[in-house]
Parts: structure tokens; C-alpha cells; sequence
């Protein structure tokens, strides 16, 4: 069985079974002060006029700049999840270290990982967030969901920068959603 199959038996599966008692984890644990692992809130700010400019040169920054509240809401909640897969994979990281893997399996597992979850968090998108996404991805790395192991492997030049490459978040969106991400240390 590849790794992966193992990480959506594992770790999608029961996350999409109970993503709703996810989420309300994540939060109960940021207000109890736990930093590790946790995604901290912040009240959302307001929504924007859609002629308004936008600060930001990542499309997505100024597609949530301007959403309805509702809509904003929402896609912090899908971040949120989002940011729960991310944290699998740290886990994923850790037993696969523990079992001697080498820093090529683990970044390549991990990439692939994130772009499970990736696909997993769109799900719950409508087709124009989707498209949106996709645009820029496919403009800047010529894949719709980001860029390959192998890609960032030859910007990067190791695979243990490729393993840290795969689990970062874009600081901005999550900005943008009032959330700051806590991930665990390995």
C-alpha cells in the first residue's frame, strides 16, 4: 500500500468524518493558550468595496478582501481544516523519520500529501474559489494544484527544504482569514 493510500485511510478519512469537532478543537485549544498545532482566530475584518485596490499581488489575498461576510466566514472555517491536514502531515513526518526513511521519500510523501489536501479543502469550494486557485497555481508553477516535488526540489536543492517548502502556508491568506498557524515542532 503507498504511503499515501495510508494518509487517506489514517488521516483524510476521519478528519472529513469529524472535521466539524476538528475545527471546534483547533479553537477550544487556541483559547486555552495551547500554541502547538493550533490555528488562532481573530475577528474577521470587514469586506471591502470590489473597486477598492488591493495591496496584495496574490489574486486569492484580494479575492477574500472583497467576499461577503458569510462568504469570509466560510473560508476561514475551510482554512482551518486545511490547516489540520497540514498538521498530519507533521505527524506523517515524524513516523516516517522514525522508520528511516530517506529525505526524498519523506519529501515526496509529503508534497503529494499536501496536494491531497489541497484537493480535499476544494472540495468544499464553489467552482469560481476553485478556479481562482487554480489560475494562479497554474500561472506560477504549471500545475493546478502547486508545484511538484521535483520542482521545488530544483529550487530549493535538498529534500529536507522541499519537506519544510511543503508544510509553510501562505502567511498573507491566512492574514487575510485573522488566522496565525501554530504548527508543532517535529
Amino acid at each position: 500500500m503507498r504511503p499515501s493510500s495510508v494518509f487517506l485511510r489514517r488521516a483524510v478519512l476521519p478528519f472529513l468524518a469529524s472535521a466539524a469537532l476538528l475545527t471546534t478543537a483547533a479553537a477550544s485549544a487556541a483559547t486555552a493558550g495551547e500554541a502547538c498545532g493550533s490555528v488562532i482566530t481573530a475577528p474577521l475584518a470587514r469586506p471591502v468595496p470590489a473597486n477598492d485596490p488591493c495591496p496584495s499581488a496574490d489574486p486569492v489575498v484580494c479575492r477574500i478582501r472583497v467576499l461577503p461576510m458569510d462568504q469570509k466566514v466560510e473560508a476561514q472555517r475551510t482554512r482551518i481544516r486545511y490547516h489540520d491536514l497540514l498538521e498530519a502531515m507533521h505527524r506523517t513526518e515524524a513516523a516516517m523519520r522514525e522508520s528511516g526513511a530517506s529525505d526524498e521519500e519523506i519529501a515526496r510523501e509529503l508534497v503529494d500529501m499536501r496536494n491531497q489536501a489541497k484537493e480535499i479543502t476544494r472540495a468544499g469550494m464553489t467552482p469560481e474559489e476553485v478556479r481562482i486557485l487554480e489560475e494562479r497555481n497554474t500561472a506560477k508553477y504549471g500545475n493546478p494544484l502547486g508545484p511538484t516535488a521535483d520542482q521545488l526540489y530544483a529550487k530549493y536543492g535538498s529534500w529536507q527544504k522541499v519537506t519544510e517548502a511543503s508544510m509553510r502556508t501562505s502567511y498573507a491568506v491566512d492574514r487575510e482569514l485573522s488566522l496565525e498557524y501554530r504548527p508543532c515542532p517535529v
